[in-house]
């Protein structure tokens, strides 16, 4: 089983980033059930805007495409900016949508079959909105959600600092993050030896 996780931050490698911090954790307990995992920072790499599967020279989004069509679990982690995913995580949406018009050899849309989970790190609220707007996303482009299959750390209101500066997980955190692998895994599995049906 492989998991693919794109990371969303703003900041390019090597700067330290809470949406690297927890997508990193997330895949050790993924490699605990036996699933290889690969991350990506997104913005390290050009991605162009649009909505199209390939937009042609220097476009590092196919190269991408690639690998999120060889993974079985696709993971999204994002920082919270004003209250909503980052531009970055929506410009991965947004290229998504070429997907939507790719079908296997059956007929079936190209992401039936494959799990998204989500990750949002950020010192104020907006969460639970930027979850669901990932998953109604992921999930018209075809992608299934696991039950409790988000997580986040949301700093106190108002004050600064970063998940990365924590000494340590918070129980909360740590227990969404099991629970989302867990069931990611599991409904993966679930969806390898049984396909969508084509009618």
């Amino acid at each position: 089983m492989r998991v693919l996780a794109l990371v969303c931050t703003l900041k390019p490698s090597p700067a330290a980033s809470s949406s690297d911090l927890i997508a990193r954790q997330l895949l050790d307990l993924f490699a605990e059930r036996g699933a290889t995992g690969e991350l990506v920072r997104v913005v390290d790499h050009d991605v162009k805007p649009g909505v199209e599967a390939d937009l042609g020279d220097g476009d590092a989004w196919p190269a991408l495409r690639h690998k999120l069509h060889d993974a079985d679990i696709l993971l999204i982690a994002t920082p919270t900016w004003v209250g909503h995913l980052s531009s970055v995580a929506q410009r991965v949406l947004e290229r998504l949508d070429a997907e939507l018009s790719e079908t296997d050899s059956d007929g079936r849309p190209a992401m039936f079959g494959k799990v998204a989970v989500a990750a949002v790190v950020g010192n104020e609220d907006g969460a639970h909105k930027i979850i669901a707007d990932l998953f109604q996303a992921l999930n018209d482009t075809g992608f299934s959600v696991p039950a409790q299959g988000g997580t986040y750390w949301n700093g106190e209101a108002m004050k600064g600092g970063d998940y990365t500066d924590l000494a340590e997980t918070p129980e909360a955190v740590a227990s969404a993050n099991a629970t989302l692998v867990r069931n990611a895994v599991h409904l993966a599995t679930l969806l390898g030896e049984h396909r969508y049906p084509v009618a």
